[in-house]
């Protein structure tokens, strides 16, 4: 798995994607709810970035002057984190494994990228398991996920694969997408989410859509000119805790607190 995502990723700038339009709703509104919360954690609150990517988060959260540790598990997405200059202590690593770190040791812990390449229920169960670990009791851990029905949409038809994917396996009789390790993402629902968190001893705050309609209007938000786009913001940040629009977003962010 990890050969694959390093050849993904070498070709593939998550920076650049966080930046762009649709992209920044998500971002946006992922650090909306990171300071919501950290508002109720310690003013010198320890923050652990898992699957952190190319550092949008943690380097951003560093600069702000929390004290802020990040592991990645792709070396080129860990380059060029470290290149950005900041006082994140960055590692390679996996999700699945945090036994460099301690029991208990920080406030706030984000799992943003692993559960989209972990694709058996085992192993998201696993790496929930590891960030509730290394998290301080009634801290904090977010976690993200990309959805079923937004593949089902979009790939599927949209782009025009439904009945390839069909008659491949690749998607169920019950429109669920059935990943395989090749395939790199997972997408899942919500009753698969709150199955991951039944491993871990995590209450849930509350699940919000990330990105909403984000990113079935990519090119509607490209060619809105500034006022609307910030219009757009508003809007989805008045909405994304809405049920409604839970399962259909492209990313859903659960809000977890360890008992």
């Amino acid at each position: 798995m990890s050969t694959e995502l390093e050849q993904y990723y070498n070709k593939f700038c998550e920076d650049k994607r966080l930046t762009r339009r649709h992209g920044n709703v998500e971002y946006v509104t992922s650090m909306k709810y990171i300071h919501k919360y950290l508002e109720e954690l310690p003013s010198n609150a320890k923050i652990l970035d898992v699957g952190a990517g190319t550092g949008r988060y943690s380097v951003a959260l560093a600069d702000e002057g929390y004290d802020v540790t990040a592991v990645e598990l792709v070396k080129y997405n860990l380059g060029i984190l470290k290149q950005k200059g900041s006082s994140v202590k960055a590692y390679q690593g996996t999700a699945l494994n945090l036994k460099r770190f301690q029991d208990n040791m920080f406030d706030l812990t984000l799992v943003f990228g692993p559960m989209y390449h972990l694709y058996t229920m085992e192993d998201k169960q696993k790496a929930l398991q590891e960030a509730v670990r290394v998290t301080k009791r009634g801290g904090i851990i977010l976690v993200a996920y990309c959805m079923n029905e937004y593949s089902i949409l979009t790939y599927g038809f949209k782009e025009n694969h439904m009945k390839e994917i069909l008659a491949e396996g690749k998607v169920n009789e019950a429109f669920r997408v059935m990943p395989s390790k090749k395939d790199l993402y997972d997408y899942v629902r919500l009753e698969d989410i709150a199955e991951v968190n039944k491993a871990a001893d995590v209450e849930r705050i509350q699940i919000i859509s990330a990105d909403g309609p984000a990113n079935y209007m990519r090119q509607i938000l490209n060619a809105m000119d500034e006022e609307t786009y910030e219009l757009f913001i508003q809007y989805h940040l008045s909405t994304c805790e809405r049920p409604e629009l839970l399962g259909a977003s492209a990313h859903t962010l659960d809000i977890l607190r360890k008992k």
